[in-house]
C-alpha cells in the first residue's frame, strides 16, 4: 500500500524487520483501523487522502530506476548524477530512500544563492543525497508501525542521524523532535532494493538542545510563577474576560473570530532569588491538551504590563508588533518548553514583563494549559531559571583532530573534540579561522569565520567536515567559552586528508 500524506509507524527493530504483505482484507483493515482511531480522538488532517497501488507488490524496479522515469524527481537524478551516486541508487539494498522533489531543490537553490545544481560544489551535493539515504528498510505500512509522535534514530549513509516518526492523524515526519521537522508526502513506494518515501524539502539534522540539564555543582536554579494569567477570545466574546478560568487556551482560525484564542503571561524578574549569572531562562507551561498538529506555537513580548488578570479582554488586550521571542513546534508531550534565553539576554531592566501566546496563523489546532487557578494540582506556567556561579574553568579533555578520504565529510563526535568545565549546551564554539580545503556544516549552514558551534553539537553529531577534493591537510581554528565567562584561547582542529 502507498499513502500519499498520511502514514503510521512506530518504533522497530531492525533485526525483526519485515516486507509486510496486506491480505485480501485489506479494505476491511482500512475501515477498521480508521473507525477506531476516531474512537480513540484521534484527530484527522484536513483533506486526509491515501494513494493505494493497484497490488501490493514490488514497484518491480530499482530506486535509481524510479527516480529516472518519473518528472517529478528530475532534479534529484540531475544531482544523483553530478555526484557520481548511482550505485547507491542502483546495486545498494535494505535502504530507505528519501527523495526530495524538483520543487524540494529548487528551494534549495534559492536559499543557498544557487542558479542550478552544477553550481553546488560536488561534496556538499554529495553529502546532502547520502544524508537522505537510510542504513535500513523502513516501510510504514507494517502493523507493528503505529505509535504516533515516537521519532526513531536511524544512521544515514553521511553517518549522522534521521529520525522517522508520523504525528496521531498519521501524516509522516523527518526529525521529529529536532529543531527543524519535515512531512513525507508520499510514502511505501516499494523498490526492489528498498522503499522510497517523497518530501517536498530537502532534509538536514539539526538538533534540539537538552538545555544543559546534566548535573553541575557550579549551577542552581530558580523558579518564579506569574502575577497574572489569563486567555483572550475574539468574535462574540471579544468583551469576555477569562482571568478565574483553570486553563490557558490557544486557537488560530481568523485571528481574532470567534473561535480564536491567545493565551497572556505576566512575571516579574525580580522575583528570582537566586545569585549568579543567569545562563538559561525557559517557559515551562504544563499541557492539558494538544491537537500537536505540528504548527508554530509562538511565544511574543507585549509592551503592555498594567493589564490585570480579571480586566484583561480580547477588546482591551494589547497586542505585540513584534516578532516573537521563541516558537516551539506543536506535539504530544505533557510540557511545552520555550527557550527564553535570548529574550532575557535582550532586556534592558529586570522588573515586570508581559507575554502572549500564539499560534501559526489559520492553523486552527486546539490548546489548552493549566493555569495558575487550575485545582487539579499541575504546575502553573513557570519561568525557570539557570544560574551559573561565574567562577567556571573549561579543560580541553580531547584534540585529537581527525583523517578522511578526498572529497568526503567526516562527522564531529566528542571522541575527537571534547571540552569539560560547563554543561556541553553552554560550551561554545567561535571560529577565528575556517578550512581552507572544505567547509565545516552545521544544520543546512556552512559556517563562516564569526559563527560558532557548541559542545553539544559536537555529542549529538550536529556537526561536519566537507573537503572540497583538495589538499592534504587542512586545520580549523576556533576558540572557546561558556555562558559564565570562562574562556579558552585559539587552538587548532587538524584535518589528515588521505
Amino acid at each position: 500500500m502507498t499513502f500519499t500524506n498520511k502514514m503510521c509507524f512506530k518504533k522497530i527493530n531492525p533485526k525483526k524487520m519485515k516486507n509486510y504483505k496486506l491480505t485480501s482484507y485489506t479494505k476491511i483493515g482500512i475501515f477498521f483501523t480508521i473507525a477506531m482511531s476516531f474512537f480513540f480522538g484521534c484527530e484527522i488532517q484536513d483533506g486526509f487522502s491515501y494513494k493505494e497501488s493497484n497490488s501490493n507488490k514490488p514497484l518491480g524496479v530499482t530506486a535509481w530506476q524510479y527516480i529516472q522515469t518519473h518528472d517529478s524527481l528530475n532534479l534529484m537524478q540531475e544531482a544523483i548524477k553530478l555526484t557520481n551516486t548511482q550505485d547507491l541508487y542502483d546495486v545498494s539494498t535494505g535502504k530507505t530512500f528519501i527523495a526530495p522533489t524538483n520543487e524540494a531543490f529548487k528551494e534549495y537553490l534559492q536559499n543557498n544563492a544557487y542558479q542550478s545544481l552544477s553550481e553546488v560544489p560536488v561534496p556538499i551535493l554529495r553529502n546532502a543525497l547520502k544524508y537522505h539515504v537510510v542504513n535500513a528498510y523502513v516501510s510504514f505500512d507494517d502493523p507493528d508501525l503505529m505509535e504516533s509522535n515516537n521519532p526513531i534514530a536511524y544512521t544515514s549513509q553521511n553517518g549522522q542521524t534521521l529520525f522517522l516518526s508520523h504525528r496521531s492523524n498519521f501524516t509522516g515526519l523527518v526529525n521529529e523532535g529536532t529543531s527543524k521537522q519535515w512531512e513525507i508526502v508520499t510514502s511505501n513506494l516499494k523498490a526492489l532494493n528498498g522503499v522510497i518515501h517523497v518530501v517536498s524539502s530537502i532534509v538536514y539534522f539539526s538538533a534540539l538542545s537538552s538545555g544543559s540539564d546534566g548535573p553541575d555543582p557550579t549551577v542552581v536554579r530558580d523558579t518564579i510563577f506569574p502575577i497574572a494569567d489569563t486567555y483572550v477570545n475574539g468574535g462574540s466574546r471579544s468583551a469576555q474576560n477569562f482571568g478565574a478560568d483553570p486553563l490557558l487556551k490557544l486557537k488560530n482560525v481568523t485571528g481574532n473570530g470567534g473561535y480564536d484564542r491567545k493565551s497572556f503571561l505576566m512575571y516579574d524578574l525580580n522575583d528570582f532569588t537566586k545569585e549568579g549569572v543567569i545562563v538559561d531562562l525557559k517557559l515551562e507551561i504544563a499541557v492539558k491538551f494538544t491537537a500537536a498538529k505540528g504548527i508554530d506555537l509562538d511565544v511574543y513580548n507585549v509592551k503592555d504590563t498594567l493589564w490585570t488578570e480579571l480586566g484583561l479582554t480580547f477588546d482591551n488586550a494589547t497586542l505585540p508588533t513584534t516578532p516573537p521571542v521563541s516558537s516551539i513546534i506543536s506535539r504530544k508531550i505533557s510540557t511545552f518548553e520555550f527557550d527564553m534565553t535570548d529574550y532575557y539576554k535582550s532586556l534592558d531592566y529586570n522588573g515586570r514583563i508581559s507575554l502572549m501566546i500564539d499560534q501559526e496563523a489559520g492553523r486552527d489546532e486546539t490548546d489548552e494549559f493549566h493555569s495558575k487557578e487550575n485545582t487539579g494540582g499541575f504546575n502553573p506556567p513557570m519561568l525557570i531559571a539557570r544560574f551559573a556561579s561565574g567562577d567556571t574553568v573549561l579543560n580541553i579533555d580531547k584534540n585529537t583532530g581527525f583523517s578522511l578520504s578526498s572529497g568526503e565529510a567526516y562527522v564531529f563526535s566528542n571522541d575527537i573534540l571534547l571540552v569539560s568545565g560547563s554543561p556541553a549546551g553552554d560550551v561554545k564554539f567561535i571560529i577565528k579561522e575556517a578550512p581552507q580545503f572544505g567547509w565545516l556544516v552545521s544544520g543546512a549552514s556552512i559556517l563562516k569565520v564569526g559563527d560558532s558551534f557548541t559542545q553539544e553539537d559536537v555529542d549529538v553529531m550536529n556537526l561536519l567536515y566537507i573537503n572540497n577534493g583538495s589538499g592534504s591537510s587542512d586545520k580549523i581554528v576556533v576558540s572557546a567559552e561558556d555562558k559564565a565567562g570562562a574562556n579558552l584561547d585559539n587552538f587548532d582542529i587538524v584535518v589528515t586528508i588521505q
